[in-house]
């Protein structure tokens, strides 16, 4: 996640790609895009950072394992909340769905993800100052 300012509660902070191939989806988005990735390894993974010339413009990661098994690769939208714990509250109370319960993430913030009353998938974050 970018360090360089701290988001704004409600605004769109990250956009993570989530794939099966991540050779293949660099090499799609370097030659349409001229998109450049930095590793950044992680406890069993690589995270790839997004480049689009100085500026860090997401994340990307490969799914494997059996809990991705079928799930399609997607664009994971990240909203800066500030208080996530609390947000959740709310979001459950007006009809949201918790699938993924928050956590914290080293360094970067502790975030969630749920489902909209509509089925739409998003991120919260409250990014760590």
């Amino acid at each position: 996640m970018p360090s360089e300012a701290q988001p704004t509660h409600g605004v769109v902070c990250w956009s993570e790609l989530n794939v099966h191939d991540v050779a293949r989806a660099q090499q799609f988005y370097t030659q349409t895009l001229g998109w450049r990735f930095e590793a950044m390894p992680m406890p069993g993974m690589t995270y790839w950072i997004i480049l689009s010339g100085a500026a860090r413009v997401g994340g990307m990661f490969e799914m494997t394992g059996d809990a991705f098994a079928g799930a399609p690769e997607h664009w994971l939208t990240y909203i800066a909340v500030d208080d996530i714990d609390a947000r959740l509250q709310k979001a459950a109370a007006a009809g949201a769905r918790i699938c993924k319960p928050a956590f914290d993430i080293a360094g970067v913030g502790r975030m969630a993800v749920l489902a909209e009353p509509g089925g739409a998938i998003v991120a919260w974050m409250t990014p760590r100052p």
